[in-house]
């Protein structure tokens, strides 16, 4: 699902803290979107320092681009300037907080073109303003289920309405794990081959329990018992199951596969929902293990070759 298309003025108010922003001029351009379009190859230059060949759509002045521009002739200086402020440039950021030359704000004025100032090394502002865009812009799907951080690794519960996501997921906050997002949570692809996993501003704090309503995990548990994003590293699907189809499960493999999600292939992990199964413990030993296979460990593969070992030693004997 794409995202909404962002205004420079929503950029400005979200992240002036974080980015030390303060507006300079071209108010009137405030509502200037900034999108990714995957027909338009500008947006492989969304944010860059001053190109006047190759603009970038926001593009950041530092010490030496404006030395640059102030030690151009009269003539070309103009040209320059009314260069930089037309499209596709979207809004101009001068970094470590250098004064804006009047120039410059007579021109972004007369373009109405934003003009914003940053107390950040320019450096530092280029890559800032990379990650916060690249979240802000990434493309959105909303996956019914719990995101939880466990053992330090984003898991996804899912399965059918009243399966058990949501107590599980309260079992394992008391066992000292960290709720991300109930119900529906946000992912985003935010990396070939990464996905975020977010809470809706509405959702955030609060987890859904049947028969105990809406409760608010950090004012019960604590700040330290809710994080706001944690990177997808595998989905825990709950299946209910009779005590007859346990046993038919493959009791050396397990039950592993994989879920697309943004053509990113993430790791499922089937599991058994049946009276008297501990889930919680058994979705600790599921995180546990995932860690152990990314690191290059399989538990499987090492009891199969225990095995060959043992029987070619018993036939030597």
């Amino acid at each position: 699902m794409p995202v909404a298309p962002l205004s420079v003025r929503v950029l400005f108010e979200t992240y002036q803290k974080r980015l030390a922003l303060h507006w300079l001029a071209g108010h009137a351009g405030a509502e200037r979107t900034i999108s990714r379009d995957p027909d338009n190859a500008s947006d492989a230059a969304l944010v860059g320092y001053l190109n006047l060949i190759h603009p970038s759509r926001l593009q950041i002045l530092g010490a030496a681009e404006l030395d640059y521009l102030l030690g151009l002739d009269e003539k070309t200086y103009t040209e320059a300037l009314d260069h930089l402020f037309t499209a596709p440039t979207l809004a101009v950021l001068i970094a470590g907080g250098l004064p804006a030359p009047t120039a410059l704000r007579r021109a972004a004025e007369q373009h109405s073109t934003p003009l914003l100032g940053s107390a950040l090394a320019s450096d530092k502002l280029l890559n800032h303003l990379d990650y916060y865009l690249t979240d802000l812009l990434a493309d959105k799907q909303v996956v019914h289920g719990v995101f939880i951080d466990v053992m330090g690794i984003g898991v996804l519960l899912t399965g059918e309405s009243s399966v058990g996501k949501s107590e599980l997921a309260l079992e394992l906050i008391t066992r000292g794990h960290i709720l991300i997002a109930d119900d529906a949570p946000e992912f985003r692809r935010v990396g070939p081959d990464t996905l975020r996993g977010s809470c809706p501003e509405l959702l955030q704090d609060f987890l859904e329990v049947r028969g105990l309503g809406l409760l608010n995990i950090r004012a019960m548990f604590g700040d330290s018992a809710v994080k706001r994003h944690k990177n997808l590293r595998l989905i825990v699907n709950l299946v209910p199951v009779s005590k007859s189809d346990i046993h038919n499960i493959d009791r050396l493999q397990g039950s592993f596969s994989h879920r697309t999600l943004f053509e990113v292939e993430v790791p499922e992990i089937q599991l058994p929902v049946a009276p008297g199964r501990n889930l919680a413990v058994l979705v600790e030993a599921a995180a546990r293990n995932h860690i152990l296979r990314e690191n290059g460990y399989d538990a499987t593969a090492h009891f199969i070759e225990r095995q060959r070992h043992l029987i070619a030693r018993e036939e030597q004997e």
